[in-house]
């Protein structure tokens, strides 16, 4: 089994739902990462769609 595995947050998911699938999973959040998601508008410019948040997850032993 591994000890680490990532978790993202899913489109439709909160960050509350995401901790409890991995405290479900058996694992415990060592690390938090964020990236922005561009969208391109008709224009050329960019901007923030959203943001992608995954978290890094600790096996419990």
């Amino acid at each position: 089994m591994k000890k680490q595995q990532k978790f993202k947050v899913g489109e439709n998911e909160t960050i509350q739902d995401c901790l409890k699938r991995m405290r479900d999973a058996g694992y415990m959040p060592v690390k938090r990462f964020e990236k922005p998601i561009y969208k391109e508008n008709k224009n050329g410019t960019y901007e923030v769609y959203r943001q992608e948040i995954q978290f890094v997850g600790k096996l419990q032993e």
